[in-house]
């Protein structure tokens, strides 16, 4: 039998239920928790793998070197495609790079990211600042 998710839209608590097919949409999905009736099924996330060719295919024109030109003048698009290269790599990032891509979307400079941290990267035996990055 597939199990199903579900959140309880009165206590907000997420819960699994085990159905036949043909019990769902016809058996009242009642909360583990509190016991009501008024819940909706959730939708899980799909993750879908993709292979090193396909996640560079997807960053665009990044490899040539004219689509990086002002980056260094506007914080908010190298904020954006910090993003995106992070999404594309598939990989847990450090939470130090949530941060950082955080702050150039705010606007903030290179320059003032590096002095508002100044022990960014220096736990990798690195240098420290964005030239580690």
């Amino acid at each position: 039998m597939p199990t199903y998710d579900f959140i309880c839209l009165d206590c907000k608590k997420r819960f699994d239920l085990f159905m036949s097919y043909s019990e769902y949409g016809t058996k009242p999905a009642a909360c583990s928790h509190c016991g009501s009736e008024n819940t909706r099924r959730r939708m899980n996330r799909v993750r879908i793998a993709k292979s090193e060719e396909s996640r560079l295919e997807s960053l665009g024109n990044f490899s040539d070197p004219s689509a990086l030109e002002g980056l260094e003048d506007d914080p908010q698009a190298l904020g954006r495609m910090m993003r995106k290269m992070g999404n594309e790599l598939g990989e847990d990032l450090p939470p130090e790079f949530d941060e950082v891509v955080n702050r150039l979307e705010k606007g903030q400079s290179p320059e003032e990211i590096e002095s508002a941290l100044p022990d960014l990267g220096l736990d990798d035996g690195g240098s420290g600042g964005f030239d580690d990055m």
